[in-house]
């Protein structure tokens, strides 16, 4: 094993019980973790939020997730500075971004013990923050735009596509990767993001909170091929008639009670249905994202971001339902 100044403590973020919100995060200082042979340790540069920190901190897999006092968040950017036994694809010293494991999380923190099968190598000419934005927002757009066929390197010939909720941090990765499949795309969004989801690349912008928005209705008048859903207000049935006739289809990131038993209801249909997406994509395709990111075809849309020290203020700004893009928290 590998040492490249380990400190004994380290400070972290963690929260001792279901609820709270950012009042219930509390600052620990607490052995660095040791390592096991495939895994390597991080000192973290920056790390993303996401939708499912908190929803888990409310309770979203409860009694099952997680186990108390927790560490989370699961994006990191950052550099190596020990390595297991076992590893082969990384050296102290080497920049990575890691999706760590979600059961552990352990992201908001100075330093984390991540395994290499979950992590891929930094490029250069990418920032912390900008790397770190992309697992699980990024994958998860990625793998809702694959499960309609899209052809990232512009071979398709794409489709009418409808992505809701398209400022958020998985929306406005799916918007560029919906364009460089070559869709048509039509975008929700509240009215102070229109403007900036066009500059997505979104072909028309709906302000969620006018009829026509609330209706998802084109403003070219057009049905769409698939209509990529971000949001748990989504429903089936304002959908469903926004639909192509001819085959058209909902990939649902964020499915309801409603939007799950029309799952199971449309599961057959050979005309309009409806489809869940749950995340399965790892190492291989973040590398991918992050070279599109590296050839400035993708670019992570930064909220906010946060030093350590305000760690409660990242997470207070996650959960407000208005961030637009990534919030970041900074070591």
């Amino acid at each position: 094993m590998a040492a490249g100044g380990r400190p004994a403590t380290m400070r972290a973020v963690q929260y001792g019980g279901y609820g709270g919100g950012a009042t219930a995060l509390k600052f620990v200082e607490i052995p660095v973790p040791s390592l096991k042979k495939d895994e390597i340790l991080i000192k973290i540069k920056a790390a993303s939020l996401n939708q499912a920190d908190w929803r888990i901190q409310k309770g979203l897999m409860r009694p099952f997730h997680p186990k108390f006092p927790f560490i989370p968040v699961t994006d990191v950017s950052g550099e190596v500075i020990e390595v297991g036994s076992a590893v082969r694809e990384f050296k102290v010293g080497d920049k990575v971004v890691s999706k760590l494991n979600l059961w552990k999380a352990g992201g908001l923190a100075e330093y984390v013990a991540a395994s290499e099968s979950d992590t891929v190598s930094h490029p250069a000419g990418i920032s912390a923050a900008d790397a770190a934005g992309l697992p699980v927002a990024g994958l998860t757009a990625l793998q809702a735009l694959s499960s309609i066929g899209t052809k990232f390197d512009g071979s398709g010939t794409g489709a009418d596509v409808l992505i809701t909720a398209a400022s958020s941090g998985v929306g406005t990765y799916a918007v560029q990767l919906a364009k460089l499949g070559n869709h048509r795309v039509t975008a929700t969004c509240g009215a102070r993001n229109l403007d900036l989801v066009g500059t997505l690349g979104a072909d028309e912008v709906l302000d969620y909170a006018t009829p026509e928005g609330a209706a998802l209705a084109s403003p070219s008048g057009k049905k769409y091929d698939y209509i990529v859903n971000l949001t748990d207000r989504g429903k089936w049935s304002v959908f469903r008639p926004q639909l192509s006739s001819n085959g058209g289809r909902v990939v649902d990131v964020s499915p309801n009670l409603g939007n799950f038993l029309a799952s199971v209801m449309t599961l057959f249909s050979r005309r309009k249905r409806l489809s869940l997406v749950i995340l399965t994509l790892g190492k291989k395709e973040l590398g991918f994202l992050l070279e599109l990111m590296r050839e400035g075809k993708l670019k992570t849309v930064v909220d906010s971001r946060h030093p350590f020290e305000k760690a409660a203020e990242a997470w207070e700004r996650s959960m407000s339902g208005h961030a637009t893009g990534k919030v970041i928290v900074e070591m």
